[in-house]
């Protein structure tokens, strides 16, 4: 694709981003550390939202950036790319992943910055104001969800990497409203950072808190609306791989597996949660024709 090549002309309703497992599909591509990140956007999700909405060229943000995935994509794709994270681990390892990424001789560049998200027009130099072309990110889950397993013979199986880190601050560590908080700030300067036909994508889940289903997808729609953003288009990112005899393999972790089990045996059937929501958003001054389509949906 050259610099005025249009990004695709449709997307889908259904991203099936689970077809090949996540390990592989970091494996050569991050650094081995990277894996100690509690919660990774799957680099296939990334690399297909990045395609179909922005074009080479185009500055793409990721205010939570955690180990760089969106940076390391977007640059493999020609794009530049802007990342913030508050922790300095996840900042020295997303470097650490561009730098990996220009080794293999990604044409784009990237900078990641040392910064609270929920400040991000002081993070975001001022001459990215207004030009960002995809603010692409995923907010934390919280720790049921978060975490490496190790098995250990005799001393059986303990989850380890399943913190951000001890820093308070962190939206991590917070509530859910602590989380709803940091978010809106998101949102709030997205007005003043995305150009005209920008788009903010969020990859975000439902989840379970002490039982009970959390729908952080509706509550972001929510706050879009309070926040005067519009809801775009919606679309589901398949996290399980679908099999040609139409079954579906899944790619849940180890605890989420187990935690299902420990609720059908108390007679609580509940079921894996085996998609992403991904929220496709822009603020009120852009048309729905002033950037690439939004996503085809099911008829």
């Amino acid at each position: 694709m050259t610099e005025n090549t249009p990004p695709p002309r449709r997307g889908f309703s259904l991203i099936p981003a689970g077809q090949q497992h996540p390990r592989l599909q970091r494996a050569g591509r991050y650094t081995p550390a990277s894996m100690q990140h509690p919660a990774r956007m799957l680099p296939a999700l990334a690399r297909h939202l990045i395609t179909l909405y922005s074009r080479p060229g185009d500055i793409i943000l990721d205010p939570m950036c955690g180990i760089g995935t969106t940076l390391v994509e977007a640059v493999h794709l020609g794009r530049v790319a802007l990342g913030v994270d508050l922790e300095s681990r996840w900042v020295s390892l997303a470097r650490a992943n561009l730098a990996l990424a220009y080794q293999q001789n990604a044409p784009g560049s990237g900078l990641v910055i040392r910064g609270d998200a929920r400040r991000l027009l002081t993070a975001v130099p001022a001459e990215y104001h207004g030009q960002i072309g995809l603010l692409l990110t995923s907010p934390p889950y919280g720790q049921a969800t978060h975490g490496t397993i190790t098995a250990t013979p005799g001393a059986g199986v303990s989850k380890v990497d399943y913190r951000y880190s001890d820093n308070r601050a962190n939206l991590a560590n917070g509530d859910l409203d602590t989380l709803l908080d940091g978010i809106a700030a998101i949102f709030t300067a997205a007005h003043t950072l995305l150009r005209p036909g920008g788009i903010l994508a969020l990859a975000v889940r439902p989840y379970r808190h002490a039982g009970a289903l959390v729908d952080l997808p509706g509550a972001l729609v929510d706050l879009a609306d309070e926040t005067g953003l519009h809801l775009h288009a919606r679309a589901a990112a398949l996290l399980a791989a679908l099999r040609d005899d139409g079954g579906l393999t899944p790619r849940a972790t180890f605890f989420a597996l187990h935690n299902i089990r420990v609720a059908r045996a108390a007679g609580h059937p509940l079921h894996l949660i085996a998609h992403e929501d991904i929220l496709l958003l822009r603020t009120p001054h852009q048309t729905p024709d002033s950037g690439p389509d939004q996503p085809q949906q099911p008829t």
